[in-house]
């Protein structure tokens, strides 16, 4: 008879698993001769196991890639499983999350049932924490980055893969992060004293960060540490080039972490000045009122019939945006862009800005994406950027973006090192780690989305 039940596996209690009677109901009845296996499926209803009747949900939810059903496990792969359990720590994680001493005792006990039950799960969750992160949505704060990898590596393909190959520890291993800076970083932790309490979470919560976006960030793509104020252009994890950084400052105006896409290059952008400013600081009316300052400054003005004032500055080399920003939409309004004070650049706290992020050797950055993605050859750019006309190049090939928030990682000279918590951020990660493991964890963030009214003016 298959021993197959449907299970959610995040919705484990650890307290129901210890109290479960040893043998289960359905192994007595076996043992008694009462359950025949031609008519278990009409008794089915009577003697499903305590843990069937207490795990199994009849409601239909919609398709979750973390679910999974309980399989079928011979006691040498569970062996295989236990051991990685045993030795997960090198990762960053607590073997304990993974039910090692009950997994133990079932083996020990040769309890095929609870073999198949205890191993499922404990497979599932290790899986779904080195590829998803074990910290919790709520205790990221402002990541809004949404991870592909559960649609791509559902939790129960990879179950079922591993048990057709019986490579166990092989089918896991394929879901860690394979970008470089979290090798770095684990090997970093293998070379920390367990009494280094402190730099060891630091460490680990810094592994799980790299766990909560996509193992596969794509050939090429831009990616940038918010507290290190640093830009990568990256093709196939190797930097081509880099840029320092001006972000937003702490408070509502710090920058949140997405994954984006560029779809295009603005060369020469024009910038719409937001009402706050317009209204609540008087430009509209100072503009409307001083033509001459105005065109010097590339302002101009309009009021409507129901007296509402718009204000666009348009392109010239005192443009707030500077000559260039990369089109990547996203709910936040935020963007890479230039900016005509570039001696921000220069200080060692870049954290200035309204949310977007100002680069430096901008239109450097915007030239070689367009040519990238095919928007443009270098003839043409070069020709666009210096027209002072605003054009947008849309590129054929798209770019990845991502806004990412890492306190130690590896800096673009090559050298792992701390960086400093701008935004307070670690906190609640850290709390994460040392608080058991969550279940039935949110997969998108329900923090407020900020829209960001980016003032990208010389506040300095």
């Amino acid at each position: 008879m298959n021993r197959t039940r449907a299970l959610l596996g995040s919705s484990l209690a650890l307290g129901t698993l210890a109290s479960l009677p040893a043998p289960s109901v359905a192994q007595t009845l076996r043992a008694q001769g009462v359950l025949q296996e031609d008519a278990a499926e009409a008794t089915a209803s009577t003697t499903r196991s305590a843990f069937e009747q207490a795990f199994t949900s009849e409601e239909v939810v919609q398709a979750d890639p973390r679910h999974f059903e309980a399989m079928d496990w011979t006691t040498a792969q569970a062996q295989d499983l236990l051991r990685v359990i045993r030795t997960i720590d090198a990762e960053g994680l607590v073997p304990a999350d993974y039910l090692p001493d009950e997994l133990a005792a079932a083996l020990s006990a040769n309890d095929a049932q609870q073999i198949d039950e205890l191993a499922s799960t404990a497979f599932a969750w290790l899986a779904e924490d080195l590829r998803d992160g074990r910290t919790p949505m709520a205790n990221r704060r402002q990541w809004f980055v949404v991870d592909p990898d559960a649609e791509r590596n559902p939790t129960s393909t990879v179950m079922a893969n591993a048990l057709e190959t019986g490579d166990i520890a092989g089918a896991l291993e394929a879901l860690k992060p394979t970008h470089p800076d979290y090798a770095a970083l684990r090997d970093k932790l293998a070379e920390t004293p367990a009494s280094a309490t402190e730099q060891r979470r630091l460490i680990r919560a810094n592994m799980d960060r790299w766990r909560w976006l996509a193992r596969d960030l794509g050939g090429q793509y831009l990616i940038t540490n918010v507290p290190e104020f640093q830009l990568r252009l990256t093709v196939n994890n190797e930097i081509i080039r880099t840029y320092r950084t001006v972000v937003g400052k702490p408070g509502r105006t710090a920058t949140p972490q997405l994954a984006e896409t560029v779809e295009g290059v603005v060369f020469n952008p024009t910038w719409t000045v937001p009402q706050s400013i317009v209204r609540g600081e008087g430009l509209g009316e100072r503009v409307l009122n001083n033509p001459s300052w105005a065109a010097r400054q590339g302002y101009r003005a309009t009021r409507g019939a129901n007296g509402y004032i718009s204000v666009v500055q348009q392109p010239g080399p005192g443009n707030a945006l500077g000559v260039m920003k990369l089109d990547m939409p996203n709910p936040h309004a935020i963007f890479f862009h230039d900016t005509p004070s570039r001696q921000m650049f220069n200080q060692d706290d870049r954290a200035l800005s309204h949310g977007c992020i100002r680069t430096e050797r901008a239109l450097e950055l915007a030239m070689t994406v367009a040519i990238l993605g095919q928007g443009a050859t270098r003839d043409e750019v070069v020709e666009i950027s210096t027209s002072g006309e605003y054009t947008r190049v849309p590129v054929k090939k798209t770019m990845p973006a991502y806004i990412t928030y890492f306190t130690m990682g590896v800096d673009i000279d090559g050298n792992l090192r701390e960086f400093d918590d701008i935004y307070g951020r670690d906190e609640p990660v850290f709390a994460s780690l040392d608080a058991p493991r969550v279940r039935d964890r949110a997969r998108v963030s329900s923090e407020e989305v900020i829209r960001i009214v980016d003032d990208p003016r010389d506040t300095l």
